[in-house]
């Protein structure tokens, strides 16, 4: 006996994809990306989106030969591929160069509160808040300016904040050559706040622990690290 078969209208798809996006489901840890991401260069894509985005703003009925507005798609274009997205391109990915740990530090390294501006890939709005990240080193270190750099990386693309989380904590681990790596984010996201439910005053908070991190006491020094409050 086959299975039964559960036909769907236009409707129904939309009303589920819409359940999708306001749950904030995510599909995989690796950013969902075409095989042909990458086969139109830069100036290309802020060509095309340029004419796309003018089109919406037609359709929603705004005079494009006003002042304020002419260079608005351009400038949205832009601001897409050059800036909030650019994180999706891979040859953007910051280089890491690594150092002997020639003061034999052994303890956690904590890299706290580290401003970032991200994007829910479900409507195309600001997710931004904090990252808080740690590890041990393995023998060597890293500048601590390139712990910075790869949050803003995997934050300027389309997200969801549990993907950002792990992206973050598994290129650390890679680059660091050590599992001994825990990423702590706390955001507030405006598909929430703005529209939707209109909460303004919740925020999210995702968490990866791994290597000397599970262990209780180290996460919990890290955590205590992390909440408190430096006097600035």
């Amino acid at each position: 006996m086959k299975p039964r078969e559960i036909l769907l209208n236009t409707q129904q798809v939309n009303e589920i994809l819409d359940d999708v996006g306001e749950n904030h489901v995510g599909t995989s840890s690796d950013t969902p990306l075409r095989e042909d991401a990458f086969e139109l260069d830069d100036d290309t894509k802020v060509e095309l989106i340029e004419k796309r985005f003018a089109e919406i703003m037609d359709i929603l009925g705004l005079d494009r030969t006003d002042d304020s507005l002419k260079g608005t798609p351009r400038r949205v274009a832009k601001m897409y591929v050059k800036e909030v997205f650019s994180g999706l391109n891979p040859l953007n990915r910051p280089q890491a160069r690594l150092f002997e740990n020639k003061y034999n530090y052994d303890q956690m390294l904590v890299e706290k509160d580290i401003t970032f501006y991200s994007h829910c890939e479900h409507h195309f709005v600001p997710i931004y808040g904090k990252a808080h990240v740690a590890y041990f080193s393995s023998g060597e270190v890293i500048g601590l300016s390139k712990i910075n750099r790869f949050v803003q990386y995997f934050s300027k693309r389309p997200q969801v904040q549990e993907r950002l989380t792990i992206q973050i904590a598994e290129e650390l681990k890679k680059v660091l050559k050590t599992e001994d790596v825990a990423v702590v984010i706390d955001a507030t996201h405006m598909c929430v706040s703005s529209r939707g439910v209109g909460d303004t005053n919740s925020r999210t908070g995702t968490a990866h622990f791994s290597g000397k991190f599970r262990d209780e006491h180290i996460k919990q020094e890290f955590l205590n690290y992390i909440n408190t409050r430096t006097e600035g």
